[in-house]
């Protein structure tokens, strides 16, 4: 008999397909503690959970029989991912069973501020009768501009269309490949959707890219009738240039759903009648929640059978089952996938991959899938694996040309990758030297030798004198010290790049400071 424990409420539809699958039992204990749950973890086969459980790494420091963790919901800030990693247990979430949800709220608090249901509500209660004062806007024929164009984006996107609203969508990452065909007008310049959006609603991650996205720069830009929604994440609009925008009527509403820290320490909102407020209540509603514990019961179960594995979070190692060559090159390829994430802004248009020599005659799907992992990672709130990174990457519609060539070039094996965006194009090639050593020796034609590991500085400059002096004295003046070097040129054309592994990541007034020295024409930080 296999069991499945729930420690949080779930809708009953998922607890009954739990129970009516042969050789199964569904065990419900909510409100249980970590300790609680760490002690009798180990008795089960699976366990689903939403927000209130934590699965932290004492919880699975004996794990037992446990081979799964479904969430019934899409966030997994409450596992540790990587402990359950280690442990060969899978995470699972639910992504897609509140999309509708999502977009039917965003859509809500849309009408809501356009038509001042609220306030008018609150002053008809209050005894009033005061129709003038609440004349609202329609939006038919209004600008809606979306700022991600996922799953939940792409939904917004086509109830807005019932509406006759114009659409104008920009995705940090690629638009889908429908997305012209569904009636959303795509940009790569996000400026556009700040300066001609009637409405602007918010479908991205939190992450480095997004976190402030929208601050006082922003809504300078913005028409002073825009009203934006964010039913995404907190912190993705700075809450403090937002309220300044809404006081002083910059702005002409808002309306959130999410904030930075839940429930919000700023409640300065509560003062203004054209900023709308609800409690994280996008995924709120009785049919969501049906289908994500239905989801979250089916996909564990299937787990566990050992059947078909779906929106896996994680996967087991199979590093173990890989040629050693195929392993490190993996590696190598995720590492070359994070830095030109980093150096390759815009949006993607075109990817190839390029293996020579030795590799070539090899299995290399874990390696091109390796570099989309390391490409995409940034863009997710989510760990991407080799589960769920070609199912995301085909979503947003990024395919990749892949070519093989078993002749060498300057070096036993290399892998070869470029990014088409719509800011330019990049390239870079890496290496494996000795069997274990990574070496990235080419970047936009620069020969180069680097090492991709940890904090890493990309300066492309011009070629002159005193740059590698001039570099090394702002490292030290802040603290950093140059682990190794990379130098390339380009003689003819009086350009060279310098590529420098860092012991810390520098920080913004660094980066500011390095930025500001005569020769430098960009520069990009990551950490690989």
């Amino acid at each position: 008999m296999w069991k499945v424990l729930i420690t949080d409420k779930l809708a009953q539809e998922g607890i009954d397909i739990i129970n009516a699958a042969e050789g199964f039992e569904a065990v419900v204990k909510t409100g249980i503690s970590e300790d609680e749950l760490a002690s009798i973890i180990g008795e089960y086969d699976g366990l689903i959970i939403r927000s209130g459980s934590k699965v932290t790494a004492k919880v699975l420091a004996n794990p037992g029989k446990l081979k799964g963790v479904a969430r019934a919901g899409v966030g997994v800030d409450n596992i540790d991912v990587k402990e359950a990693t280690r442990k060969g247990i899978l995470v699972m979430n639910t992504p897609g069973g509140n999309t509708l949800s999502a977009a039917e709220h965003t859509m809500a608090l849309m009408l809501a501020m356009s038509r001042n249901v609220v306030p008018a509500c609150n002053s008809l209660k209050a005894g009033a009768w005061d129709r003038k004062k609440y004349t609202g806007n329609q939006l038919n024929h209004k600008v809606l501009g979306l700022i991600g164009l996922g799953r939940i984006g792409m939904a917004v996107a086509q109830m807005a269309r019932g509406f006759n609203m114009k659409v104008l969508g920009y995705d940090p990452l690629a638009a889908p490949k429908d997305a012209e065909q569904q009636g959303v007008e795509v940009t790569d310049d996000i400026e556009r959707i700040f300066k001609e959006s009637d409405f602007i609603s918010l479908h991205v991650p939190r992450n480095e890219q997004t976190l402030n996205m929208i601050g006082t720069k922003q809504f300078e830009m913005m028409k002073p009738t825009v009203r934006l929604v964010n039913c995404a994440r907190g912190g993705i609009i700075n809450e403090e240039a937002l309220y300044d925008a809404l006081a002083s009527k910059r702005i002409a509403a808002a309306a959130l759903d999410v904030f930075s820290s839940e429930p919000p320490e700023n409640i300065r909102f509560a003062e203004l009648d054209n900023c709308l407020v609800t409690p994280h209540l996008g995924a709120s509603t009785e049919e969501a929640q049906v289908e994500v514990a239905v989801e979250a019961a089916e996909i564990l179960l299937d787990a566990i059978k050992g059947g078909p594995i779906k929106n896996a979070l994680n996967a087991p190692s199979t590093g173990g089952a890989m040629p050693p060559m195929v392993s490190r090159y993996a590696e190598l390829a995720r590492r070359v996938g994070a830095l030109l994430s980093t150096i390759a802004p815009g949006n993607i248009k075109g990817i190839e991959v390029q293996y020579r020599g030795a590799i070539a005659a090899m299995d290399v799907e874990p390696v091109t899938l390796g570099f989309l992992m390391g490409l995409l990672q940034q863009h997710f709130e989510m760990p991407l694996n080799m589960v769920n990174t070609p199912v995301l990457a085909k979503e947003r519609g990024i395919s990749i040309d892949e070519t093989k060539n078993a002749e060498a070039k300057d070096v036993a094996s290399s892998f070869s990758a470029k990014v088409v965006t719509t800011k330019g194009t990049r390239a870079v090639t890496g290496s494996v030297f000795g069997e274990r050593l990574l070496r990235i020796i080419e970047i936009d034609g620069f020969n180069i030798e680097m090492t991709p590991q940890g904090a890493v500085l990309v300066i492309f400059n011009d070629d002159k004198p005193g740059v590698i002096g001039a570099v090394g004295t702002v490292c030290g003046k802040h603290g950093i010290n140059i682990g190794t070097m990379g130098v390339g040129q380009k003689l003819e054309e009086h350009k060279a790049i310098l590529a420098v592994s860092l012991d810390k990541e520098p920080d913004a007034e660094a980066v500011a400071e390095l930025g500001k020295l005569d020769f430098v024409n960009e520069i990009y930080v990551c950490t690989l």
